[in-house]
């Protein structure tokens, strides 16, 4: 729907439900229906639509009622006849105004209802057909919407519309075929841009407007669609340049106000972005869904389960917020449950479908979902228009890191890395892959940085960082880890590690009381064994004057240790140890 900025010479010629007829100019100095239209009014045009057609209904008033009833009666049946046909005639354009308004509110529904309501009165109104179409499109009703576009003749703008239904039914063909019968015409070359957006190709979005703007600067509402565009490239300093150019001239712009708030948010916080649109969240103007979404992502989730799920098939992001946040609070399932019948046409929803295959794989230990989200994240590292762009680098980090591909890992995540110095999620991914290569130092470092506490008690975490210490030669470090984790089987399996990892490291001392602490917990003859050469390693430690492995009483601790110890061989040794105490010395 296209609204023509300039006046119809009278109501009775033919019209079109995009573009209704104005009525006749107003007196001076009384406000016109078209005065509040190009003013992008549509809340008022419709309160004055209503108020008219009440006045139109009531006779025009309680005084002159009388007076042109009284008249009625002395017209001829023919003259009153015409009379009745034309205020019939003027309640349908009314209607069909107050319809278009609703539209241009966001009210698709309403919309709908009214111009089904006027093509049943009258069918032979034009475009009609055509406009209920649109709003099926915008309600998400494509099927319906395509039925009806085969009722209606070839035009330029049928064309658009099976344009973006092909796109909206994944019918790449069909869309390709359209996109040749396009024409170089402005209304054309913005729906290509919008497709282009709509793939995620934003530079090819971007390089329509610009040609458009250079020839038709008095199109500003572009500068809102490549701040748009800018947005998606994550280039927001731009992104708000441009659109202080639509806003300086429209500064109560509701989209122009949403996306201003989008990239404060990018650029600071949630709270500087909620100020920004603090003045329209509860006005009920178009884009109302969107600023209640808006709001839960910049206060950080907080109300989510309420809001998002009444929004799933009025905001498309809404669903994907959604999973995320079910990801973040380990609700993997649920987080599945709402992606699995995505199917996947940008980046971001196939790095999200990825990311949640991945994590319900890790977490019920399915091959299967594995794969899809190795399949998933590849394709997106892999593509050539997002493969230099950090999500890319970042998906095919995850795909290899699946992969177990660790070096590979590492190439992604360096040519990336500053920009992720203080992320807590991206130090921890970068840490294992660090850790997995033997590349300890930077792996200890980037685990201590972490401040995240949901991260930090993690068992995967305390056992790389236990890890870490013991190959950079801090093996009292990974003790503490251990002392200061509750006591259950992720701590029992933390105690094996150190106690293996410090035996292979040569970390005696630390072994030799882990070994202890798990013969205590768990009487098994491995740890008996693993305990008595950790003990003999600590001894010769001790009387090779060596740095490492030793304890800090030296041989009376290893003596406490295994006097301490039920198993049978453990006095047999203590006094072997006595003997010899002069070759300690």
């Amino acid at each position: 729907m296209i609204l023509s900025r300039g006046r119809t010479p009278s109501a009775s010629t033919s019209r079109s439900i995009g573009t209704p007829q104005l009525s006749a100019p107003p007196k001076k100095n009384e406000l016109s229906l078209e005065d509040f239209i190009l003013h992008r009014d549509y809340t008022g045009a419709r309160a004055f639509l209503e108020f008219s057609s009440v006045e139109e209904d009531d006779g025009g008033g309680s005084a002159s009622g009388g007076i042109q009833q009284h008249q009625q009666h002395q017209q001829s049946p023919t003259t009153q006849t015409e009379n009745i046909e034309e205020k019939a005639d003027k309640k349908l354009l009314s209607n069909e105004w107050i319809a278009f308004c609703n539209f241009h509110l966001g009210d698709y529904q309403r919309a709908l209802e009214q111009y089904q309501s006027i093509k049943s009165l009258d069918p032979t109104i034009q475009n009609l057909t055509l406009n209920i179409a649109v709003c099926m499109f915008y309600l998400g009703m494509y099927e319906d919407a395509e039925i009806l576009m085969e009722q209606i003749p070839n035009t330029p703008l049928k064309v658009r519309i099976l344009f973006h239904l092909a796109h909206k039914f994944n019918n790449e063909e069909h869309l390709m075929e359209l996109h040749e019968n396009l024409r170089d015409v402005i209304e054309d070359q913005l729906s290509l841009a919008s497709m282009h957006y709509l793939r995620a190709h934003y530079q090819e979005a971007i390089d329509i407007y610009k040609r458009i703007l250079l020839d038709n600067k008095e199109y500003l509402a572009l500068n809102v669609y490549l701040a748009l565009c800018f947005y998606k490239l994550d280039y927001y300093d731009m992104s708000q340049e441009v659109l202080d150019i639509y806003l300086n001239k429209h500064p109560d712009s509701t989209i122009a106000i949403n996306l201003k708030a989008c990239n404060r948010f990018r650029l600071f916080n949630g709270r500087i972005a909620e100020q920004e649109i603090k003045n329209i969240t509860d006005n009920g103007t178009f884009g109302a869904d969107l600023i209640k979404h808006n709001l839960v992502v910049f206060r950080n989730g907080e109300g989510a389960l309420q809001t998002f799920p009444q929004l799933l098939n009025i905001v498309p992001e809404a669903r994907l917020n959604l999973a995320i946040y079910y990801l973040k609070h380990n609700d993997i399932q649920e987080a599945h449950n709402l992606m699995k019948e995505v199917q996947p046409t940008v980046p971001h929803e196939y790095i999200l479908k990825g990311v949640v295959h991945a994590a319900l794989g890790q977490k019920i230990v399915s091959k299967e979902h594995i794969k899809t989200a190795q399949q998933n994240l590849h394709l997106v590292g892999s593509s050539s228009t997002e493969c230099d762009t950090i999500p890319g680098r970042q998906s095919m980090a995850s795909a290899f890191f699946l992969y177990g591909q660790f070096e590979e890992v590492l190439v992604y995540m360096n040519s990336i890395r500053s920009y992720f110095v203080n992320d807590d999620t991206f130090n921890y991914n970068y840490g294992q892959a660090k850790a997995a290569t033997g590349y300890y130092k930077e792996a200890e470092e980037l685990f201590l940085s972490i401040q995240d506490v949901d991260i930090r008690n993690q068992n995967a975490y305390c056992m790389l960082l236990a890890k870490s210490h013991i190959h950079m030669g801090h093996a009292e470090q990974a003790w503490n880890v251990f002392v200061t984790r509750d006591t259950n089987a992720e701590a029992f399996t933390l105690l094996q590690m150190i106690a293996n990892e410090c035996y292979k490291c040569e970390e005696f001392w630390v072994a030799a009381k882990a070994f202890d602490m798990l013969e205590k917990l768990e009487p098994n003859p491995e740890y008996w064994e693993g305990k008595r050469g950790a003990c003999a390693g600590v001894l010769f430690a001790i009387a090779n004057k060596s740095f490492k492995g030793t304890s800090p009483n030296g041989v009376s601790d290893v003596i406490a240790l295994l006097r301490d110890s039920s198993n049978q061989q453990a006095e047999a040794l203590v006094k072997t140890i006595r003997k010899n105490l002069a070759s300690f010395k």
